[in-house]
């Protein structure tokens, strides 16, 4: 409104209503003085009287449409307000129950594992120069975080920790060559490791390699932990999706497609410590 009263749109209507105004006023004035039989002052004044009239009738007409439409846009804005508001709890709502949903999952977890101890974190930065996915979490040593302690959602294993900060900690992907953890194959208990390319890394897949020639690893079986190296054992990683015959060493391997979502994830726990950890060494040990 501020803007508009010092518009030319606005000083041009203000100098017409004043026109209105002073002519309306003059003919009245002059309108008295006349007498009732002055057929051509009535003749004349009538018309123009007329103009003025509509003119005027028009200038009140926007104003009232002018507020009438400020009005509606104060009613808009309230209502967008109280929209926004809603979508927010209902947003908030739906938070809620991703986060039970989570710590339920945990909860399961815990409850076939009483050994583990969790600390909960959430994503806060992706490392855009890491093509296998590395990534920041909002926990750090504060939280009784360690390097080399793994990294799972609900759905399985993520990576390992690899830089411990006070408050932050970074976290390696199983997608990462640097990352190998024994694996078996849960339904036939065929072992090998498990490690990253950057070819597989780019459509989201690891390798599951060094497995016998006599094994009988099928595409669908689920791969897990065999509880050697930094991973306590049972964690599930991933299915297979093919297999594949490794020239270079003649022994097997399958692509596996990891059951935790890596570009999909926003909160992940971290086993901090289990029966077991720290028995073998990676990269100077824990």
């Amino acid at each position: 409104m501020r803007f508009f009263l010092r518009s030319r749109q606005f000083k041009i209507i203000l100098a017409i209503f004043c026109v209105v105004v002073i002519a309306t006023l003059s003919f009245v004035i002059v309108g008295n003085h006349m007498s009732p039989q002055t057929d051509l002052a009535s003749t004349i004044s009538t018309p123009i009287k007329s103009f003025f009239a509509g003119i005027s009738n028009t200038v009140s007409d926007f104003f009232d449409s002018f507020n009438s439409g400020n009005e509606l846009n104060l009613e808009n804005a309230a209502l967008r307000a109280e929209i926004d508001s809603l979508r927010q709890k209902i947003a908030d709502y739906d938070e809620a129950i991703k986060q039970n949903e989570f710590y339920k999952d945990y909860l399961d977890i815990k409850d076939e594992n009483p050994d583990f101890s969790f600390t909960d974190a959430t994503l806060i930065a992706r490392d855009s120069d890491d093509p296998y996915g590395g990534f920041t979490i909002n926990k750090g040593s504060t939280s009784n975080i360690s390097k080399y302690d793994p990294v799972i959602t609900n759905s399985g294993i993520v990576g390992y920790v690899t830089e411990v900060g006070l408050t932050s900690s970074k976290v390696t992907t199983i997608l990462n060559p640097e990352l190998t953890l024994g694996a078996l194959d849960n339904r036939t208990s065929d072992s090998g490791v498990v490690t990253g390319s950057l070819p597989l890394a780019q459509k989201g897949y690891c390798r599951f390699a060094n497995l016998s020639r006599s094994c009988t690893v099928a595409v669908g079986d689920y791969v897990v932990t065999s509880g050697e190296g930094i991973f306590p054992e049972g964690l599930l990683i991933g299915s297979v999706d093919n297999i594949g015959i490794d020239d270079s060493n003649n022994s097997i391997y399958a692509e596996i497609k990891p059951f935790a979502q890596l570009d999909e994830i926003r909160s992940v726990m971290v086993i901090t410590s289990f029966d077991g950890q720290g028995g073998i060494n990676v990269e100077g040990g824990k």
